[in-house]
């Protein structure tokens, strides 16, 4: 943001926005749900240089909707964020105040959303990733007693990659993942989603076998499932950066997240012939609009193959 543009919040908006916080974690967001909607009204209260809340008149919206616009670093699905949680906010300040209206982001035509297909990995790609921490087991022990793991620590990592990709899960629900909520002879998982809501994830054996061999040799008592050499719960941290050391030991691109995991799930569902409404059960999507755009990945696989294999082609 131009330097010029930037002011410090007054002591009024820093109290709306507090109340606006308050509201969100009540209403059971994640804290990094309730970052990512604060941090573009800190932006857009810098860029009006407002000293009181207020009414914003339609031109301002427009104004800010330009300024993002002519930002090189933010994509169109960027900035539709950040006007949803101007939205979000600004209907929040007129219910407090009492005014009835609507918001005037809502009137603003917006950049249409990007289009880019979820990346997913081939059947191959996730055998050899999920194959990963016994190959790392395997050099370890080579070290002997220099080595810094333990037979336990690699059973753990299969156990929550294949539970990652078994189950679809978001890395922080993994993290969060409680022992009590794994029913190994349901092949199931009660895992906490979004705004606390819960959904039973289905696992298949070999999870399910993988998560109970890494629970038997681990050597901690812990109510959480996944936990480190010191038995504390494993943050969404540690998955993400030992995802990408996984990723090298399997010869693929460090730059897939967790999520590219679920995105795989989902993609390999549907492949197999799984209905849509299933998948959006399976994956904790509250709209079905979410996750149809899975349709769209697997139609372009099937167009490929058909490119790639029909003799008319």
């Amino acid at each position: 943001m131009d330097s010029k543009k930037r002011t410090s919040l007054s002591p009024e908006i820093s109290g709306w926005i507090e109340r606006y916080i308050h509201y969100l974690l009540a209403k059971s967001f994640s804290l990094y749900t309730v970052r990512n909607y604060v941090q573009p009204l800190k932006e857009f209260f810098s860029f009006v240089k407002w000293q009181q809340c207020k009414e914003p008149k339609i031109e301002e919206c427009r104004d800010y909707l330009y300024f993002l616009c002519k930002r090189p670093d933010l994509k169109p699905s960027s900035i539709r964020v950040r006007f949803a949680a101007l939205r979000s906010f600004f209907n929040f300040f007129y219910r407090e105040k009492k005014i009835n209206k609507e918001s005037p982001f809502s009137q603003v035509m917006l950049p249409k959303p990007d289009r880019n297909l979820p990346r997913y990995l081939s059947l191959e790609q996730v055998q050899a990733l999920l194959n990963a921490p016994q190959k790392k087991w395997e050099k370890e022990k080579e070290k002997g007693k220099k080595s810094r793991w333990n037979e336990w620590q690699w059973k753990r990592d299969q156990a929550w990659l294949e539970t990652l990709y078994g189950a679809g899960l978001r890395v922080g629900e993994l993290s969060s993942l409680k022992r009590k909520n794994f029913f190994p002879s349901d092949l199931a998982l009660l895992v906490e989603g979004k705004r606390k809501k819960e959904r039973y994830c289905i696992l298949g054996e070999v999870a399910t076998a993988s998560l109970c061999s890494y629970l038997e040799s681990c050597p901690f008592e812990s109510e959480f499932l996944f936990v480190s050499s010191r038995g504390k719960p494993l943050t969404p941290r540690f998955f993400q950066l030992s995802l990408k050391e996984y990723l090298a030991i399997a010869g693929l691109d460090q730059s897939i997240s967790p999520h590219k995991l679920r995105h795989t799930f989902a993609t390999h569902l549907l492949e197999g012939g799984a209905d849509l409404r299933s998948i959006q059960e399976l994956l904790g999507h509250a709209h079905l609009s979410t996750t149809q755009i899975y349709t769209a990945v697997s139609a372009e696989h099937l167009k490929e193959s058909y490119f790639r294999t029909h003799p008319r082609a």
